[in-house]
């Protein structure tokens, strides 16, 4: 006990235990979100107060780079890739720094998120951008905040002092949508895929396995299907058919980095399923999809 008493006292002098907070924070945390269209938009930031002084051009200088609050840097996180003053800023965290001026700011997202005024590299960014500071009644404490919201857009604002500065953020959602519904397709094809192949090895129902095999086909094809199906069609006796799928299988191959794990094993097939087939039939070309 007294080993553990005297750890105890060393740690509490060294600085190394961690209390938590117990008195208000001079600039305390906030943090804001909002959907537009199909992706949320979260700022967290902390919140500096006038208390009666003079901000931007005295306490945080002009032409400077700037947290855009107190502590830590201000950061965004997108769930989907959106546009700021039509930019493209892709889905992710970013760290919101910016240069105040007295006619026009910039705007700056960093790749770097712990990044200080002391530490800041214009190799982090991401992305600039500026915007015309507003005139606005006296603000007390920097305050974010979403308005104007549309399917598509809104304005991401902040205040204080008796500066606004207003950012337009739109979203592309038929886009978003496309790219769920595609995202929704391989999974589905993948599920499909992952059935047909288990039963194809465990020598299960083949007529079944053969109909999931061409659901997988039907909503995304890679080489791994199309072996599979080359397979299937080869025990159901259909050899003709299957070299036709097999060869599509290895021709998708080449673009895929994982083939190089299946590549002698379908190389091998293809020759034995060759070997079935009598010379005097033809191969069956599998049909080549229609360009919507």
């Amino acid at each position: 006990m007294k080993k553990i008493a005297l750890l105890a006292l060393s740690c509490l002098l060294s600085g190394t235990l961690t209390f938590a907070q117990i008195t208000p924070a001079p600039s305390p945390g906030a943090s804001i979100s909002q959907v537009v269209g199909v992706s949320k938009i979260t700022i967290d930031y902390s919140r500096p107060s006038l208390k009666g002084r003079e901000i931007f051009g005295k306490l945080i200088p002009f032409d400077k780079v700037y947290r855009t609050g107190a502590n830590a840097a201000t950061r965004i996180e997108t769930t989907g890739d959106i546009t700021v003053q039509g930019q493209v800023l892709k889905a992710g965290k970013y760290a919101i720094m910016s240069i105040p001026n007295q006619t026009n700011w910039t705007i700056i997202f960093s790749k770097k998120l712990d990044v200080t005024e002391q530490n800041y590299s214009a190799s982090d960014d991401v992305l600039r951008v500026t915007a015309r500071p507003q005139d606005v009644s006296s603000v007390e404490t920097l305050t974010f905040d979403f308005s104007d919201l549309k399917d598509d857009a809104a304005t991401l604002s902040f205040s204080w002092e008796k500066t606004k500065v207003s950012l337009a953020i739109g979203v592309d959602n038929a886009a978003s949508i496309e790219n769920a519904v595609n995202q929704k397709n391989i999974e589905a094809s993948n599920t499909f895929q992952q059935a047909a192949d288990y039963m194809l090895q465990k020598g299960m129902d083949l007529n079944k396995a053969l109909g999931l095999v061409d659901k997988s086909l039907a909503l995304r094809e890679n080489f791994r299907n199309n072996w599979i199906k080359a397979q299937i069609l080869d025990k159901l006796g259909k050899s003709s058919d299957a070299l036709g799928f097999a060869l599509k299988a290895q021709s998708l191959g080449a673009g895929d980095g994982s083939y190089q794990f299946f590549k002698d094993g379908i190389e091998k097939g293809i020759g034995e399923i060759k070997a079935k087939i009598p010379a005097a039939a033809p191969v069956v070309e599998t049909p080549k999809k229609k360009k919507s």
